[in-house]
């Protein structure tokens, strides 16, 4: 059943937010659209997450932990990220591509550190990928959030226009933001397992990756150029987890 975790929470959160917005386009009440961001920002995050964890990777956190992790990780990233640019630009002016990608991606390794620090002689390099994914997920969602506001109040209330944004970043979020920490995450676990200077220096250079993605992602448009990026960003991901030990058939998660 945890293998096809995520198809229950993709659905059920679909459902929902078409309920939410059906509803909220009859009444016209304003107070529904909190929640229809929420879970227009949310859904494909959680599914991804519930995906990840459904693999018979060699987890030893729970979905539980991980929950916290994404909520925390969100939360931090997003205030770390929103401080650190703010400051930057203010000295800086306009802020490069670059310079958002920099701080973003270290902004969303705040809470995977800390959980590091807290499982470095027992955790799993799986345990990172997961970590990572979760906290990109939290990241991902309120930054969706953020985003869906601005342009519903940009639009006058178009929630047209919200729900192209909801849907295109909920599409490529499991893609960007949570594929680029999950592999840098995953790659600082293996480091702090090895404790060598080449596996110190391999987490170095995927961390470079995860900015060098991130930098390209926001310097370009199109849906071409978008998807291209996407199936680099999951291909490494996924090929990174397929080197990653896996649980006997039939092998508890821990709670």
């Amino acid at each position: 059943m945890r293998r096809w975790g995520w198809l229950v929470v993709l659905v059920v959160g679909l459902v929902l937010f078409e309920a939410v917005r059906r509803v909220l386009l009859v009444t016209q009440n304003p107070n529904l659209v909190p929640s229809l961001i929420l879970l227009g920002a949310a859904v494909a995050p959680a599914a991804f997450v519930t995906f990840v964890l459904g693999r018979r990777l060699d987890y030893s956190i729970g979905a539980g932990p991980i929950a916290l992790v994404a909520f925390l990780g969100g939360v931090v990233g997003v205030v770390a990220a929103g401080l650190l640019e703010f400051d930057a630009m203010r000295s800086l002016g306009t802020l490069p591509m670059l310079g958002v990608a920099l701080i973003e991606e270290s902004a969303k390794l705040v809470a995977p550190l800390l959980v590091l620090l807290l499982t470095a002689r027992r955790g799993h390099p799986a345990d990172g990928l997961l970590v990572g994914v979760a906290s990109g997920a939290g990241f991902a969602a309120l930054e969706t959030m953020g985003y869906g506001f601005v342009v519903l109040v940009r639009s006058n209330g178009d929630l047209g226009a919200v729900d192209d944004v909801l849907l295109l970043r909920g599409v490529l979020s499991p893609a960007a933001h949570m594929a680029w920490t999950g592999l840098t995450a995953a790659a600082l676990w293996y480091a702090a397992r090895r404790r060598t200077g080449r596996a110190a220096g391999r987490a170095l250079l995927v961390f470079v990756l995860a900015v060098a993605l991130h930098t390209t992602w926001d310097s370009v448009g199109g849906f071409v150029a978008y998807g291209v990026l996407a199936v680099v960003s999951l291909g490494l991901l996924t090929g990174f987890a397929h080197r990653l030990p896996h649980r006997a058939p039939g092998t508890a998660l821990p709670a």
